[in-house]
């Protein structure tokens, strides 16, 4: 890695390698969140360098599937399992566990495995295939997510100074799914019940932090779409200094 990297927004890869382990912990962090603590010798040499890195979860859908899962290499394979991506919650390669949190939304391959998960079952993993690393230069950030981007947003938190400042608008199902989010920097989280108030009223009525901001949005597809915009045509978000991802999909058909 060349210096320049080390004080710009860059891209590390990783080699992607299928880690079968092993359901070490299984905790409710509230009614909706699951955590699910993985290890076992495969997890050795994992690396997550990014906080909002993503690993692919592979589900088997038929015994026959199940048996090439087991045996599958992405480096010689073409079959591709059914997959679903992840935030690495905590990484503590020492104890050999990684931390997975799940919505629990009773719908899907993952949030239905979770729902069932106990000590001693096997989660297939694969990846992170890159990280996208964003390197302490800024003096504040804006974190904008649901329920399925809090561990991302944890991790960013855990990560950053006490000279920084974070302004953190979070969307959840209700009260109950608030989470204490540990930090050095000074943070305030606004928690935005969806049945109660609309994401983007809040984010319009935003005063933004000062100083030189780097912003972060993770939401449903459609949502993230409009407050990106809004973001940068309302707020003066800088477009070069903002990553927007759809963390997942309302409609189904829309692959635009």
């Amino acid at each position: 890695m060349s210096g320049s990297e080390n004080t710009a927004i860059h891209r590390v890869n990783h080699e992607i390698k299928h880690r079968r382990l092993d359901v070490l912990k299984v905790i409710d962090l509230t009614p909706r969140m699951r955590r699910i603590t993985v290890g076992g010798p495969q997890l050795q040499g994992f690396t997550s360098v990014g906080s909002d890195d993503h690993i692919k979860l592979l589900f088997a859908t038929s015994p026959e599937d199940q048996v090439a899962l087991d045996n599958l290499d992405f480096g010689r394979d073409t079959w591709r399992p059914t997959m679903r991506e992840y935030t690495p919650r905590r990484i503590d390669l020492a104890a050999g566990e990684l931390d997975i949190d799940f919505v629990l939304h009773g719908d899907g391959p993952a949030s239905t495995w979770a729902a069932q998960a106990e000590v001693g079952q096997v989660l297939n993993i694969a990846g992170p295939r890159a990280s996208m690393v964003v390197p302490d230069i800024f003096d504040s950030y804006l974190l904008i997510g649901d329920e399925t981007a809090i561990p991302a947003i944890a991790r960013r938190l855990e990560e950053l100074p006490a000279t920084r400042k974070v302004l953190a608008v979070i969307e959840i199902e209700d009260a109950q799914e608030q989470q204490p989010l540990a930090s050095k920097a000074q943070v305030e989280v606004i928690w935005v019940q969806r049945h109660q108030r609309e994401l983007l009223d809040v984010v319009k009525a935003l005063k933004l932090p000062e100083g030189q901001l780097y912003t972060w949005v993770a939401l449903e597809k459609s949502l993230t779409r409009q407050a990106k915009r809004l973001l940068i045509d309302e707020k003066g978000v800088k477009e070069n200094l903002i990553k927007a991802a759809a963390y997942w999909r309302l409609d189904p058909n829309d692959d635009a």
